[in-house]
């Protein structure tokens, strides 16, 4: 069953939940080449349509969004978070002029239904979540409309389909990027669909860095396999009969210097060096907090090798794991959206899902747009202009009607997570 809300502004259901000396959560467009950002909550019009589009051009870019999410069971906890986040960017941007209408569906007919009444000339569209109805709508794009879906499948993006999420190319571009030519790395990744594809395009990273990929292994994704993986990777057998291999020579010496030594041997559960300083694991869930003891258990040393996650190591949860301290990820400090978090706690008694602020992002860009741009045609040329923003989770821009963010290098440390050089 289709279910749909209309949302003008949601004060009136905030204001009494959410404590008066919070301020408006800053989201700033950057301009390319200019030295102030234009803050997307004020009226910068002026500004943007002598830069872009006629004074004289018709308004018919449409005032009323419509989010587009699913209502299916297994999607009710992605899509009320993302509902949550949206009521809050609405309160805080606090601008009565555009309008959200948020239009539920269960399966392909409902949401071809949604577009096939909808879509018209002007209309901005948010969502769905999935790739699949992403493209099936995706037909609608001849009716003059902007679609901003949170799908993953890049292939989709193109004409009026923008794509929001936070994609592994990000991660990749930005791990690659702090490697040097004395790093050797091998990587380990689940068996699924993200640890396959992570493989399938990391040469495209690696064979432009200064670093070298020595080896990878994939393991199952219910980790039946993870300490056979583990060992093959860290060579934990060869190392470990080196070892009683040079214990027993020590042993036959039977001299004082031969004795000293064993003794110190005696510490040890293999010997020699591996062939890797960077290990990156491409996995997160509650699976990363299986795996990282285990490679040290298996004598892969965060004081020799070094731990590489990827965005979803970006959870708190983790970071108070001990053998993922020193860790480092890919990421944004999570200073730029601390007040978001205290408010959705507020109001909801628990934190957001990570990935929640690329709704806020994309209802205040969207919120810019509408304030700024006559039609969709603008709208299209002024995303297609290298354009830079900041929003809640840091700086990224817009290529190929993909978003592409601008990660620093974090590492963990006693519970946080925090920007290295």
């Amino acid at each position: 069953m289709k279910k749909i809300l209309f949302i003008s502004i949601f004060s009136f259901i905030l204001s009494s939940c959410i404590a008066q000396n919070y301020k408006i959560i800053e989201n700033s467009f950057i301009k390319k080449n200019e030295e102030k950002p234009v803050n997307l909550n004020t009226d910068q019009k002026e500004t943007i349509q002598t830069k872009t589009i006629s004074k004289n051009s018709e308004k018919i870019l449409s005032e009323t969004v419509h989010v587009v999410l699913p209502i299916k069971e297994n999607k009710n906890y992605t899509t009320n978070s993302f509902l949550n986040t949206l009521e809050l960017a609405v309160y805080n941007i606090d601008d009565d002029s555009i309008k959200f209408k948020i239009d539920r569906f269960s399966n392909e007919k409902e949401i071809d239904e949604i577009f096939s009444q909808y879509a018209e000339s002007g209309k901005i569209f948010i969502g769905p979540l999935s790739s699949q109805y992403t493209r099936n709508i995706k037909q609608y794009c001849k009716r003059d409309v902007i679609i901003f879906s949170f799908a993953a499948d890049r292939s989709l993006a193109g004409d009026c389909v923008y794509l929001f999420n936070f994609f592994i190319e990000d991660d990749l571009k930005r791990i690659f990027l702090h490697l040097n030519e004395s790093d050797k790395l091998a990587l380990i990744y689940p068996d699924n669909n993200y640890g396959r594809y992570l493989n399938s395009i990391i040469d495209n990273y690696s064979s432009k860095s200064k670093s070298t990929l020595i080896y990878r292994l994939a393991y199952n994704e219910n980790l039946e396999n993870i300490r056979s993986v583990i060992k093959q990777i860290s060579k934990y057998e060869y190392r470990k009969s080196e070892l009683e291999r040079q214990k027993k020579l020590l042993k036959e010496r039977n001299d004082e210097v031969s004795l000293a030594s064993l003794k110190k041997l005696e510490a040890f559960e293999t010997i020699g060096n591996l062939d890797f300083n960077h290990l990156i694991i491409s996995d997160g869930n509650i699976r990363i907090l299986e795996i990282a003891p285990l490679l040290t258990f298996y004598d892969i040393d965060q004081k020799t090798v070094q731990f590489v996650g990827t965005g979803l190591w970006d959870d708190k949860s983790f970071f108070d794991e001990p053998s993922l301290q020193g860790a480092i990820f890919p990421g944004v400090e999570s200073s730029n959206r601390q007040e978001f978090i205290s408010q959705y706690r507020e109001l909801h008694s628990v934190p957001p899902p990570r990935t929640t602020t690329v709704m806020y992002d994309v209802v205040s860009l969207t919120n810019y747009l509408v304030n700024n741009f006559n039609n969709i045609q603008d709208v299209k040329l002024f995303l297609k202009d290298n354009n830079n923003f900041f929003g809640l989770d840091g700086s990224f821009s817009i290529t190929n009607n993909i978003i592409s963010r601008d990660l620093s290098i974090l590492q963990i440390d006693n519970g946080y997570a925090q920007k290295i050089n």
